[in-house]
């Protein structure tokens, strides 16, 4: 079942590179939070996406946002791609694809390899009350999210 705006947020806990539990429920009334799936760490728009995020961090920061980047590859290679790429906002693994699954993103087949269970590129707004205020779900991997529409939602917000 798809999630949709103005529903309440699947909660989740997922392990992000240091190994630690993230809860989802842990930012409610105090941040928002932008949920960005991504397919697959090293891949070029992936890295073009997470470092957009990353150069503008300040700009979400401000907006008291918590990012959240999750995709399905373990934590040991999340942990050397935020390393190499200096991202400063947690990458969370869905190494067995649940939280994807839960938020309608993943793809049935990924690229020329067609590669099962992929998390397709898709950005979230949950608000301070856990209600999802943004949801985009790209079916072409090439495709980036509308991070103008992203930042429109969180000026709302705030």
């Amino acid at each position: 079942m798809p999630v949709m705006i103005g529903q309440t947020a699947p909660d989740f806990m997922l392990y992000d590179t240091d190994k630690q539990p993230v809860h989802l429920k842990d930012f409610r009334e105090r941040k928002n939070v932008l949920l960005l799936f991504f397919p697959l760490a090293f891949t070029s728009v992936c890295t073009k996406e997470l470092c957009e995020i990353r150069d503008d961090i300040r700009t979400y920061e401000n907006e008291s946002v918590q990012v959240l980047g999750i995709s399905v590859d373990s934590v040991f290679t999340l942990q050397k791609f935020k390393e190499e790429q200096h991202y400063n906002y947690p990458l969370l693994s869905d190494f067995n694809k649940e939280v994807s699954a839960l938020y309608n993103s993943l793809y049935d087949s990924f690229g020329n390899m067609h590669m099962r269970g992929v998390s397709k590129r898709s950005a979230f707004i949950i608000d301070k009350q856990g209600i999802i205020q943004y949801a985009e779900i790209l079916e072409n991997p090439g495709n980036v999210p509308d991070f103008n529409a992203i930042k429109e939602c969180l000026a709302r917000l705030s």
